[in-house]
């Protein structure tokens, strides 16, 4: 990913804490050199000094059957605004996009046994479901996991990138920050609320 220096993340914790906030993911394989890609939720989590990705595919989908060993990207992305040239002091400007977007490289692992992974997943989005699930009878939930192909991913490459206007002016950023901010869009009121955290640290 291109990434100026002044787009960087502060740091790898900045970019992990996206990725947690943000986990529904892409992931991209390769087969016969056609990029192959499914959209899932992810587990992030640290595993002593190792980033690790955890989820789980249907069974169906072809995508599971060919990605065992395999590198694979997975981008992390969510909020993302229209930024208008009237932000900007000088008539000579043009539009562009702020956004914030995490990928992450890494081979891919397939799982033996699935209940663990189903477990944590349903802890990390909903809690309060957990003992519904624990009270269902094995035979269901042995039926449901028999559905599914788990898998994880050690990373071994993060790129991260905030593209939130860090090279224009103050008086620009805070126009910016000021129009997202009035939107009805809650994507944009989220960029507004990034640019307010980068400008702080700057």
């Amino acid at each position: 990913m291109y990434i100026p220096s002044f787009n960087k993340f502060e740091n790898e914790q900045e970019a992990i804490s996206f990725m947690q906030r943000y986990s529904f993911a892409t992931i991209i394989t390769s087969v016969d050199d056609i990029p192959v890609a499914t959209h899932l939720p992810f587990i992030i989590e640290q595993r002593d000094d190792k980033l690790v990705l955890s989820s789980h595919f249907a069974k169906a989908n072809p995508q599971a059957t060919e990605i065992a060993g395999k590198n694979a990207l997975v981008i992390f992305t969510e909020p993302h605004a229209y930024i208008s040239p009237a932000n900007y002091e000088k008539e000579t400007n043009v539009p562009t996009w702020n956004y914030l977007a995490v990928h992450t490289y890494g081979k891919v692992t397939l799982l033996n046994e699935t209940a663990d992974l189903l477990a944590r997943t349903i802890n990390n989005y909903e809690a309060n479901y957990l003992q519904q699930w624990n009270n269902l009878s094995d035979d269901y939930k042995q039926k449901m996991m028999k559905g599914i192909v788990g898998f994880e991913i050690i990373v071994d490459d993060l790129q991260a990138k905030k593209k939130l206007s860090q090279n224009r002016s103050e008086q620009e950023k805070e126009n910016i920050i000021n129009t997202l901010s009035k939107s009805t869009n809650t994507t944009e009121n989220e960029i507004a609320e990034y640019m307010k955290l980068t400008k702080s640290k700057q």
